[in-house]
């Protein structure tokens, strides 16, 4: 995991408009840059959204639990082809129809690793079977279940400790949205300075 810190990220502006790299570890450093990530969620036919609990290697909110896949695209890459690239390394899926249903900009501070979550988040659903094959990679992920959206928004406010602080905001997405038609065109069409729709979130995320 730590070769990925080397990686590099998009940063962006308020508006989602690329103005240059860093790598992963120095956009996670204290104060945090802004940069370009995706989170994506599994959705099953009862509507079920798939969580992971993120591994105790990971170095920003380990053992929380989060949404079915995070990670950043490359600059320049496409959303559809980092999603599908991270939903195989995490959970062993392979590629997945994605529909963009919502973007937004959150910061968030980890108190356990000192590094930070500053981020314009692109929020990526895929349809899924009940019985989609997964094989998540124990490096990456600790556990997986199925949850129904509306009681895990919920639990956010229950217990909003025991999940990473984006999630609440892209459960929101999600619910906020009609939902996909069939046949419906992925984000890789979207533009990159797509607005963000709620950046007021920034100042504690979720």
């Amino acid at each position: 995991m730590s070769g990925r810190e080397d990686h590099l990220v998009e940063l962006v502006d308020d508006d989602g408009r690329a103005h240059g790299e860093a790598s992963v570890a120095a956009a996670h450093q204290p104060p945090g840059r802004l940069h370009r990530a995706f989170s994506v969620l599994l959705v099953d036919p009862d509507g079920r959204v798939l969580l992971q609990r993120r591994a105790a290697a990971k170095t920003r909110f380990p053992l929380r639990w989060a949404n079915s896949c995070c990670g950043h695209p490359a600059p320049g890459e496409s959303l559809v082809e980092a999603a599908n690239r991270r939903l195989g390394e995490e959970l062993g899926a392979g590629p997945v129809d994605l529909t963009e249903v919502g973007v937004y900009v959150y910061y968030a501070e980890d108190p356990t690793t000192g590094r930070v979550e500053f981020e314009y988040d692109h929020v990526l659903r895929a349809d899924v079977p009940a019985d989609v094959p997964l094989r998540p990679d124990p490096d990456e992920v600790a556990e997986l279940r199925w949850v129904d959206p509306a009681t895990l928004e919920t639990d956010l406010d229950v217990d909003p400790r025991a999940y990473a602080p984006w999630l609440g905001g892209v459960v929101n997405r999600l619910l906020r949205t009609s939902g996909p038609a069939a046949g419906s065109p992925g984000p890789s069409t979207a533009p990159a300075g797509l607005p963000a729709d709620d950046a007021s979130e920034r100042p504690g995320g979720r």
